[in-house]
């Protein structure tokens, strides 16, 4: 009786690549009444989150809104000067049924941010 050994495997762990540590979402709008906006309120959806309870995940997560500014700045901890900018937020509790979620971010987030990636 030999015994045949099955060849060893590469190392799958160490050569697969690690997958992204973050969600994406869109910025559908303002926290509204009939009448009125607060703007300091921002309604995302989360991709993959269609239920109320899918949201608790989330909550107390940070999330954050990048763009491109006109003028190249110094960035803290960076050797060269940047374009892009970030508003940083947090998300603090679900909105309706269907998986949005309110966050406040830091300074409100601009109009034109509407329907962008967050």
């Amino acid at each position: 009786m030999a015994e045949t050994k099955a060849p060893a495997a590469p190392a799958a762990s160490a050569s697969k690549k690690a997958g992204r540590l973050y969600c994406k979402a869109v910025f559908t709008g303002y926290k509204r009444g009939l009448r009125n906006q607060h703007e300091n309120t921002a309604l995302l959806r989360i991709e993959g989150v269609n239920t109320k309870d899918e949201v608790d995940f989330y909550l107390g997560k940070r999330c954050a809104y990048v763009y491109k500014g006109k003028r190249k700045t110094a960035c803290p901890g960076h050797e060269k000067a940047s374009r892009l900018r970030v508003i940083w937020g947090k998300i603090t509790r679900s909105h309706g049924n269907s998986g949005s979620v309110r966050a406040k971010f830091r300074k409100n987030l601009p109009g034109a941010a509407m329907g962008k990636r967050i």
